[in-house]
C-alpha cells in the first residue's frame, strides 16, 4: 500500500468511489431541499392547515426555521458540487492549505472537505 504522505493524489478508482459517495449525498440533499422549499411555499401561501393554525409568532418562527434549513442545505449542495468539480480536475482530496492528501477517513465523513485536520485546527484555511 502506498504511503499517504508520498501520494500526490487519489487514484482514478478512489476518485470514482468518492464521486459515488458525493452523488448519493447530493441526491439526498436535493430531496431534502425540495421538501423544505415546498414546506416554505406552503407556509407562505397558507396552504397547510396545521401551519395556518399557528399564531403569527409561531408561524414566523417556523418560517425562519425552514428558510434557515433550506439555506444550509443549498450551501451544502454547492460544496458537494464543488467537490465533484475537484474530482473531475483530479485535485480532490488535496488540502488547499498544506498541499497534503486529506486522509480517506476524513473524506468519507466530510466528502466536501478542502482542509486536512491539521490545517483546520490551526486555522490555515
Amino acid at each position: 500500500m502506498t504511503n499517504i504522505a508520498a501520494k500526490e493524489r487519489y487514484s482514478d478508482t478512489e476518485l470514482a468511489d468518492f464521486r459515488s459517495l458525493i452523488h448519493q449525498k447530493l441526491t439526498k440533499a436535493k430531496d431534502d431541499y425540495a421538501f423544505y422549499v415546498t414546506q416554505l411555499s406552503d407556509l407562505t401561501a397558507g396552504g397547510d392547515n396545521k401551519i395556518k393554525s399557528f399564531d403569527d409568532a409561531g408561524g414566523s418562527t417556523e418560517n425562519e426555521y425552514i428558510a434557515t434549513a433550506a439555506a444550509r442545505l443549498h450551501k451544502h449542495m454547492q460544496h458537494l458540487e464543488n467537490a465533484l468539480l475537484r474530482i473531475e480536475n483530479k485535485v480532490y482530496g488535496v488540502c488547499r492549505a498544506t498541499g497534503k492528501l486529506i486522509p480517506k477517513e476524513r473524506l468519507m465523513a466530510v466528502p466536501h472537505a478542502t482542509l486536512c485536520i491539521e490545517a483546520k485546527q490551526n486555522n490555515l484555511g
